[in-house]
């Protein structure tokens, strides 16, 4: 068994409350839900309206899986207009770690 997830630190555009942040992140989590078929939530910077901290996880028999998965998921966040990507962070370990 293979666990993997990654995080993004991103800065949002054109934000001015955490309303209209949520109209931001509330789409990107959904569009990573259904097109990837990944657990996701907002796990960071909670409270500031141009920030947000992202999650991403998934658990596959295959290690390749895990990559592809998440290779992707990353290059769909760095290349989503609206939100300017800081850093991502990304962990895979196995059953046995």
């Amino acid at each position: 068994m293979w666990v993997g997830w990654i995080e993004f630190d991103l800065l949002l555009g054109d934000v001015h409350s955490l309303k209209e942040k949520r109209s931001v992140v509330r789409p990107v989590l959904n569009e990573l839900r259904h097109r990837f078929d990944v657990a996701v939530a907002e796990v960071d910077h909670l409270a500031l309206h141009r920030r947000a901290g992202i999650g991403a996880s998934l658990v596959s028999a295959d290690r390749a899986h895990i990559v592809d998965v998440l290779d992707a998921v990353e290059h769909y966040v760095a290349y989503r207009p609206g939100v300017e990507l800081l850093g991502a962070h990304r962990r895979i370990l196995s059953g046995e770690d």
